[in-house]
């Protein structure tokens, strides 16, 4: 029989457990553009606390095209907000490139908000200047950024070619259809170079045919210019329209699903997402199915863990 540990030796053995991790937390998503790492945000309102987010981990890597997925108050607005830097997280981590959106103070994150970031809101209204043209609009963050006339005109007009509305560079707003207005919007969006665009319902607001346009573009800026794109939306056919689809449920996210083909050839996978504590949350059709309750039995198999209703024989 082994002596008990010293204090000495217990703390040594603690401070090990420490480093070991604080490594694997490093290493988490070291490649990634966008990294949640056991993501929390906590609204209080009327002395009554509210989780939007629980813990949610989530990983974006360069030039990825993602949508998020979920119901109304499932957490992805709240998720938008703070990866935009319009909102700051309760706990955890939230990295996009080099910027950590929990220390991040206000000058760098105007800075973040102008050079890292683009967003798109789901009110056309809300992206463009009214008593701007298309051109000036796409103009206008590069002039605050100071870049000179002829480089902003240059890169407007690059833009709009684009995006398929080169001939809407001298319309106003209100001279465009809602389609051509959030095209102009990913323009403006897109005008620093950011490395990843966010867009919240960028297709909320418009007929199918409109919002496929949108899409469209999305992918093309996407593809020819390399730049992340993170879509929010209630919409679950978004899915077809993009390689990658995230699904939040609860505050956390609760699957996924992989695209490797489009249109009549698609192809399509869906995963659980197993999160950073070993959860996994099982789709509610499946627990109706089963109709599993309170709790369950598991079982590891070669290759594979059952899951089944407690006292019954397995089912899945």
């Amino acid at each position: 029989m082994t002596e008990a540990q010293s204090p000495a030796a217990d703390l040594a053995s603690l401070e090990l457990e420490a480093a070991s991790a604080a490594r694997a937390a490093a290493a988490y998503g070291s490649d990634a553009l966008i990294l949640c790492d056991r993501l929390v945000r906590v609204y209080a309102a009327d002395g009554v606390e509210v989780q939007a987010l629980q813990g949610l981990d989530l990983l974006i890597r360069p030039g990825e095209l993602t949508a998020i997925v979920g119901a109304s108050g499932s957490g992805k607005s709240t998720l938008l907000n703070i990866l935009s830097g319009l909102d700051r997280p309760t706990a955890g981590r939230a990295r996009v490139a080099d910027h950590d959106l929990l220390t991040m103070k206000g000058r760098e994150r105007l800075r973040y908000r102008r050079e890292t970031v683009g967003f798109i809101w789901q009110q056309t209204g809300r992206n463009l200047l009214p008593y701007l043209d298309a051109q000036e609009n796409i103009e206008t963050p590069l002039q605050l950024a100071g870049v000179r006339r002829g480089e902003r005109r240059r890169r407007a007009q690059e833009l709009l070619e684009l995006l398929g509305v080169a001939q809407c560079a001298g319309r106003r707003p209100e001279q465009l259809s809602g389609g051509e207005q959030q095209r102009v919007a990913i323009g403006v969006a897109l005008a620093n170079r950011p490395k990843v665009v966010l867009a919240d319902e960028p297709t909320g607001e418009l007929d199918t045919a409109s919002a496929d346009t949108v899409f469209q573009a999305l992918r093309t800026v996407n593809q020819e210019l390399g730049v992340a794109v993170l879509i929010v939306t209630h919409d679950e056919q978004v899915s077809g329209q993009v390689p990658r689809t995230v699904q939040i449920r609860g505050g956390r996210t609760s699957s996924e699903v992989l695209r490797t083909e489009f249109g009549e050839r698609s192809t399509a996978q869906e995963y659980a997402v197993l999160d950073r504590g070993g959860r996994i949350q099982l789709p509610p059709e499946y627990v109706a199915a089963l109709n599993l309750r309170d709790r369950v039995r598991l079982g590891l198999e070669p290759e594979q863990i059952t899951v089944r209703a407690d006292e019954q024989e397995p089912r899945i």
